[in-house]
């Protein structure tokens, strides 16, 4: 059951880092280390993304298994679909640097 919501989490996730690091890589061409800098930021925030989605999709599921509910396919892309899109908007916003 984590393996969906995760693999939902890894492709929107994948997309979004995609995005991004096209964008940097644009922008950054004519840097001298532009290049080498976009794609270790991308790869790291990428890898930290993968980690913190096994561990909420692990959760996840464990709370459905748990209540003794399945959950449909739908319901796992909205969960993984969702941590990708929380984890934009708590990267955007400052709530973080107030803590």
């Amino acid at each position: 059951m984590w393996y969906w919501v995760f693999l939902w989490a890894l492709f929107s996730s994948l997309v979004v880092h995609g995005v991004v690091g096209l964008l940097m890589f644009v922008n950054l061409q004519r840097h001298k280390q532009g290049r080498l800098i976009s794609i270790v930021l991308v790869s790291i925030g990428f890898l930290a993304s993968v980690t913190g989605g096994m561990i909420t999709s692990a959760a996840v599921a464990s709370v459905y298994r748990v209540a003794g509910k399945t959950m449909a396919p739908l319901e796992a892309l909205v969960f993984g679909v969702g941590q990708t899109l929380l984890s934009l908007v708590i990267s955007f916003s400052r709530l973080l640097a107030t803590l």
